[in-house]
């Protein structure tokens, strides 16, 4: 098993599928099979969210898995949380800037708030910190998607998955990048 994941709106969802054309896997998007399945406990009206039931999506998930003949890429932001992570080959954290992340997520529509808690998840490495917990450093790979292209980024993943490329975590630093910027303060009150 293969893991994309990241902050929402860093392109888990494009690169997972260019990723999972090129190498033959099956794409399993963590978020569409919550939705398509109904494997949800609720709606976070605060947060705009529904909330997925976390047993349920891994009992799918591994089922899916069983049934694969050949790799699969799971996909999605809390994909960390639903995964075993003995069964899980790498992980693949994208990183992107605050300020890229920001205007993505606008336009996404997201409320003021949504865009506010997924920047701070960003700037706090809260997916990187999720994935190297579960699953150990050494399964764990940090990719910048700062300002590249979809396809760019899966042939960096491809020359990691083929061994032709060490497989890093602590590439950024969003906290000092923005800080040695003087945006810092900025970030900090809108979050």
């Amino acid at each position: 098993m293969i893991i994309v994941t990241g902050t929402p709106g860093v392109g888990k969802s494009s690169v997972s599928k260019l990723l999972a054309l090129r190498i033959g896997a099956k794409l399993i998007s963590v978020g569409d099979l919550v939705r398509n399945e109904g494997l949800y406990i609720g709606m976070d009206r605060k947060r705009d969210t529904i909330v997925a039931d976390s047993k349920k999506v891994s009992r799918r998930v591994e089922r899916i898995v069983a049934c694969s003949a050949g790799d699969v890429i799971v996909e999605g932001h809390y994909a960390m949380d639903v995964v075993s992570p003995e069964n899980v080959r790498l992980v693949f954290v994208l990183r992107r800037s605050p300020e890229e992340l920001r205007e993505a997520l606008k336009r996404r529509s997201y409320r003021v708030e949504k865009i506010r808690e997924n920047l701070a998840a960003e700037i706090l490495d809260v997916c990187l910190y999720d994935a190297v917990k579960i699953c150990g450093l050494n399964k764990v790979c940090e990719i910048n998607v700062t300002a590249r292209r979809a396809e760019d980024v899966v042939e960096e993943m491809l020359l990691v998955l083929y061994g032709k490329k060490e497989c890093k975590v602590g590439i950024v630093d969003w906290l000092g990048k923005l800080d040695s910027e003087g945006k810092l303060d900025e970030y900090l009150r809108e979050i």
